[in-house]
């Protein structure tokens, strides 16, 4: 059953633009463009869980699913499950208390988040052009080429000082992307002003659907 790329982008702005005006009434110093990627993760999955959906961070990729130690193997930062369903661990020993139905890992949502911000607590961001353009590509690149993953996407969220960067940014990092081969698919975006604290005016989601990479 196919995951509605929409209604997930749509619950990942609301978890975000809450937290941000969260913030904003909090009169926080810091807001959400100050968090990197470990400290977004909570706040997206529980606005995935809020929308219905089983969220498992930290999940081991499938090709790794019976792996000697767990801690030393890749793992995707969120998989998503329909209607809040277990999703199936096939490295972890059955117990009495198992689901009777858990979703299978082929059968889930793969998601790896990036975030790259314009502008960082420190200043500038130095390697801003390199986390989109290189990190970013080699996120699809590893999701596209995973056995027993079918539905993944990528999460870019772009904190910026206006509109027309982050426009201009996503498209060439897509257009990046195509011209490589990746299998990178348009995006189901989202965005919204936030309080300027560090120099970045806008936060603008793109979630990229990853599809298999045909078999060479």
């Amino acid at each position: 059953m196919p995951f509605p790329i929409a209604d997930i982008a749509d619950a990942l702005e609301r978890a975000l633009a809450a937290e941000a005006a969260r913030l904003d009434a909090e009169q926080s110093p810091h807001g959400i463009d100050a968090l990197d990627e470990l400290g977004l993760h909570p706040l997206l999955g529980r606005g995935l869980a809020d929308a219905g959906y089983g969220v498992y961070p930290e999940q081991v990729y499938p090709r790794e699913s019976k792996p000697r130690h767990r801690r030393d193997c890749e793992r995707c930062d969120l998989v998503l499950t329909p209607s809040g369903r277990e999703l199936h661990e096939p490295w972890r020993e059955p117990t009495l208390f198992d689901p009777p139905d858990p979703v299978a890992l082929d059968d889930a949502f793969w998601l790896e988040v990036k975030v790259v911000a314009q502008h960082t607590p420190e200043g500038p961001n130095g390697r801003y052009s390199t986390q989109l353009l290189t990190d970013a590509s080699q996120d699809v690149d590893k999701l596209s080429r995973s056995p027993g993953i079918f539905q993944s996407a990528l999460l870019i969220v772009l904190f910026a000082s206006d509109p027309d960067t982050v426009e201009h940014d996503l498209a060439a990092w897509l257009d990046h992307c195509l011209r490589h081969g990746l299998s990178v698919q348009s995006p189901s975006a989202r965005s919204f002003g936030i309080t300027d604290r560090i120099g970045n005016r806008h936060c603008s989601l793109g979630l990229y659907p990853v599809r298999p990479a045909s078999p060479s």
